[in-house]
Parts: structure tokens; C-alpha cells; sequence
């Protein structure tokens, strides 16, 4: 054996915090036992694709492992906020991609019958790993790891009668700051003889799912905006929503200090913050919020004037057009518009372009790493 003396750095490995995630598709091996073998890697490559593609570049993808994906983000990457919008969105598109699947066939045989049986897992947790180059890539290891892949085998389907879910475990949300009554999750106890007894936080993905598909929308179209500001950011669509709508992000391009009330410590519809920026203060409320499509938020400008504008994200080969449109007033603050309109449009200009040239210098994403000691 080699003396571990004199190893490099990369050899011995880097010491990280942050967010492990598991997304596992569920009922897999029913659906191979029912399908030919190449028409069942077919879909399994797609709807992976699908997921993978969701999760990225939230989270960094580690390795594929069969039907589940193993990602994470270090520490200073990812709030609560993120974390759940990046599931939920991810559930939605593997939902959605399901149902492409189904309605691009009329076949009825046991692999297309039993298509709709597949579901999406997600097991989240936090806290310490070594990160490892290796040949084939990139290892992770530790005992935090090893917690994560335990609870895959857990007991909510058979105890909550959930197929569809997030399980959270008590380290994640402790370390993300998220009140579990305030976002729904329910309470669960998992105890495996090599665990021990793990407190976990479950959210129903099905019921989300039901949601989402009935909930009101709030959308300034074009025909409605009074103005439009477009412009292009050299990044994909998720880290613009991050930097466009996380209140220490926004600070960075914006130069306002923003105060902000959420449920449960994540941004949705219903949370409000106050923009303090110099003397003025503007009250902002989300009135509509899909992750990582549009958000619409109403705006309070000197105290009465309120005005609704619709943010909307679209991914491009050069990275994400945005383009944020504000809602005509009506009555005698139409008057007041003459006025306060230009000024809304060159500041959300100026802000566009300092954003913009933040997010063509890549950000030090290693910066919160703490290197082992060489032996």
C-alpha cells in the first residue's frame, strides 16, 4: 500500500457542507418486468433526461445511478427557497413528460398500460461529505452520504400512503431554516438498525401536483403592459430566478436593502418584502410565482400607486431573455404614471445590466471548500 505521504490535495479529497438530494423514479422494476427491455430503457432515458435536466444547474449532478439521479450543492449554493421550488418544479415537468409519453401512443399493451404506475421520489438531507476526483469522475463519501441512499428505503408509502413525495430529514431543514408546519410537510419517524431513528419532514408531490394544476394565474401579457423591458442574461434559467428574486442576491445588482416576510422561509405566492431604496420605500407582494417560468409581484410606489408587472423567463442559446412587463394603470394614476413610469423603466434597465455583467463572470464556486490536510 502507498504511503499516503505527499498525496496531493485532489488525492486526500476536499471536506464540504452542504445539500445531498436523491431523485429516484419509483416502480421501475414493475414497469421492466412488464415492457421489452430496450422500449423500458428508452423511457427510463427519457424521463431521466427530464429529471436530470430539472435539477441542473441548481444542484450538480454526481453520478446516475440506474433510476435515481444523486445531486447536490455545497453550502452558500442553495437556501430553502431553491431547494423546494427545484423539486416541485422537476415533479411537474416528469408529470408532464409522463403524460407526453402516454398521449404520443395509442398502444395497450402491458408496457404502455402500466406507464402511468411510474412515480418520483425525492430524499433530501444536509451535512458533511468528502469530495474525491477519481478517474470516472467525481466521489462522494461519508457518512452523511450513506444516510441519504439508506432512506431511500423508508416507510412513508407504507405509513402515509404517499407514492409521490420529498422526504426531507431534519438536518436539511434545520440547516435551511424551513418551518415544516408553514410549508405543509408532515412529521415522520424512520428507524433502520444501521440509522438508528432519523426525524424526516414528508411533502406530498401529488397533492402539489393537483394544485398547481387548478391555481389561479396572475400574468401581464403584452397586450396589457404599459411598457416592456427585455434583455438577455448570459446564464439558464434557474440561476437568473435565483439572482432575480433571492433578497441577498438582489442587493448585488439592485443596491436596495430588501426585508423579507415568507411562510416557513420560502419565497411564494402571498410573500411580502419591503425595498428600501435611498429614502423611498416600495412594498412588493408575489401574486404569482412559477419556478422557473414567470413570477408577477404588485409593487406599492409612493404609498398608493400600485402596479402589477409580470417577470418571464425564457431559455435561449445564449443563456435566458427576460423580459418584465408592467400592467397599464387606470383612473387618476394614470396621471401620476407620467411621471413615475420612466423612472421604473430605467431603473429596472440599469439593474438588468448590472446583473447581466455579474453573471458573466462565473461565480468562485468553491470558495466555502476547506481542504484536508496533506499526510
Amino acid at each position: 500500500m502507498r504511503s499516503g505521504r505527499g498525496r496531493s490535495p485532489s488525492e486526500a479529497g476536499v471536506a464540504c457542507r452542504g445539500c445531498l438530494l436523491l431523485a429516484d423514479i419509483s416502480g421501475y422494476t414493475d414497469y421492466l418486468l412488464a415492457s421489452p427491455l430496450e422500449y423500458a430503457e428508452d423511457v427510463l432515458s427519457d424521463v431521466m433526461t427530464t429529471v436530470v435536466g430539472r435539477l441542473e444547474p441548481v444542484l450538480r449532478l454526481n453520478k446516475l445511478e440506474g433510476d435515481a439521479a444523486f445531486c447536490y450543492a455545497l453550502e452558500s449554493e442553495i437556501d430553502s427557497s431553491m431547494l423546494l421550488d427545484t423539486i416541485e418544479e422537476c415533479y411537474f415537468a416528469f408529470r408532464a413528460r409522463l403524460r407526453g409519453i402516454e398521449h404520443s401512443t395509442s398502444c395497450s399493451c402491458p408496457a404502455c398500460a402500466k406507464l402511468p404506475a411510474l412515480n418520483l421520489k425525492f430524499i433530501a438531507h444536509h451535512g458533511e461529505f468528502i469530495r474525491r476526483a477519481t478517474d470516472s469522475g467525481e466521489e462522494l463519501t461519508g457518512q452523511d452520504v450513506i444516510v441519504v441512499h439508506r432512506l431511500l428505503k423508508n416507510s412513508v408509502a407504507e405509513t402515509l400512503g404517499l407514492t409521490a413525495y420529498a422526504l426531507f430529514t431534519e438536518a436539511c431543514v434545520v440547516a435551511l431554516g424551513m418551518s415544516p408546519p408553514d410549508l405543509g410537510l408532515v412529521e415522520h419517524r424512520e428507524t433502520r438498525a444501521d440509522l438508528g431513528e432519523t426525524g424526516v419532514f414528508v411533502e406530498d408531490l401529488e397533492s402539489r401536483w393537483q394544485e398547481e394544476q387548478g391555481r389561479r394565474r396572475s400574468f401581464v401579457t403584452t397586450g396589457e403592459a404599459a411598457f416592456e423591458v427585455e434583455t438577455v442574461m448570459p446564464a439558464p434559467p434557474p440561476v437568473v430566478w435565483d439572482w432575480l428574486t433571492s433578497p441577498g442576491r438582489r442587493m448585488l445588482w439592485q443596491g436596495s436593502r430588501i426585508d423579507e416576510v415568507t411562510a416557513g422561509g420560502r419565497r411564494s405566492t402571498g410573500t411580502t418584502s419591503v425595498c428600501v431604496d435611498g429614502r423611498a420605500q416600495i412594498y412588493e407582494e408575489i401574486l404569482d410565482w412559477r419556478p422557473f417560468r414567470y413570477f408577477t409581484e404588485r409593487n406599492t410606489l409612493r404609498g398608493s400607486i400600485k402596479l402589477v408587472l409580470t417577470t418571464e423567463l425564457e431559455e435561449i442559446e445564449e443563456g435566458t431573455r427576460v423580459r418584465t412587463r408592467a400592467r397599464r394603470l387606470q383612473g387618476k394614476d394614470r396621471l401620476v404614471w407620467l411621471a413615475v413610469g420612466p423612472q421604473v423603466q430605467r431603473k429596472l434597465r440599469d439593474g438588468y445590466g448590472q446583473l447581466a455583467q455579474l453573471l458573466a463572470v462565473p461565480e468562485p464556486r468553491f470558495s466555502s471548500e476547506t481542504r484536508l490536510p496533506v499526510l
